[in-house]
């Protein structure tokens, strides 16, 4: 099997995929686990981490051999806080002024938005809801981060460059994200041209985020600063921050996401053409006269 799934990388990456996919479809339109009181589905992510392990016994790998190092998991997963904080500070405030320029009135709200007892959509911020949050965004994350980044990064590296692997798992990752526009569209809650609109801009939004953490992943050697980005991103703008405006809640959200993931798209590979470039410099012999 080992042997198998390094003569064909690709090939093995979508049979994950599709493993994964397929689980994550049944939850999203059977069991429908974020419209019960727990809001959130988790379940599939809870699988997903399962088909890791397996595939990682059968390559006869470790956690460790895809990223999740057992050193600077604090220092790795709070620079990838930071990353997120800093930029998403910018994105708010740029929020905030455009709804306030409309509205003239904006304010900040913390609170985890589910279901109640009586299946309507509630405001919940107490201490039970809030470690749920964290509890099933860091499932959420390990998973994603595992598969996405770490297993299919160090098969692909097999026999295609690093670039390469990015942007099919970029690709792969903007599928995965495409199941939300569906189900509203296949509950009659989004037109035909809304699913293709949506659609697209998940695919292009969620690739932008996959290929950022792929390059964390490449300068870091470990997940753990994508991690943190991504906790941030899952937990803080998608869930607890929310900004008010004329009594409506988060209405430019989107323009929200966009804004911190591109800022820190564009930071990151920066960084990356700056580091890439020291590195070949370091590694090239240069003459006394300064050329190659």
């Amino acid at each position: 099997m080992e042997q198998k799934i390094a003569k064909h990388p690709a090939l093995s990456c979508a049979a994950v995929f599709a493993i994964c996919a397929f689980a994550r479809l049944i939850e999203y339109f059977v069991i429908r686990t974020d419209e019960t009181i727990i809001s959130e589905n988790f379940l599939h992510k809870i699988f997903g981490i399962i088909i890791l392990a397996c595939v990682l016994h059968l390559l006869h790998s470790s956690w460790q051999s895809i990223g999740f190092a057992k050193n600077n998991i604090v220092s790795g997963v709070g620079k990838g806080l930071l990353l997120g904080s800093g930029c998403f500070a910018i994105a708010y405030s740029i929020e905030c002024l455009i709804l306030y320029q409309i509205n003239q009135s904006v304010s900040l709200s913390f609170y985890i938005s589910g279901f109640s007892l009586n299946g309507e959509t509630a405001r919940h911020n107490d201490v039970l809801f809030l470690s749920l949050c964290l509890l099933f965004n860091m499932i959420n994350v390990w998973m994603e981060e595992g598969v996405f980044r770490g297993l299919f990064i160090e098969i692909l590296a097999k026999k295609r460059s690093f670039i390469s692997a990015a942007l099919l798992i970029a690709f792969l990752f903007g599928i995965w994200h495409w199941v939300m526009p569906l189900r509203d569209y296949m509950d009659g809650n989004a037109s035909l041209a809304n699913l293709l609109v949506m659609g697209i801009g998940y695919i292009v939004l969620a690739g932008i985020m996959s290929i950022k953490w792929s390059l964390l992943y490449q300068m870091t050697g470990t997940l753990w600063v994508g991690l943190g980005d991504h906790l941030f991103n899952n937990i803080v703008v998608t869930n607890l921050l929310h900004v008010i405006s004329n009594g409506e809640a988060d209405s430019l959200q989107i323009v929200r996401i966009m804004i911190g993931q591109v800022l820190s798209f564009f930071i990151v590979v920066l960084y990356y053409r700056k580091t890439d470039t020291a590195a070949r410099q370091k590694q090239t012999p240069r003459d006394p006269q300064g050329t190659i």
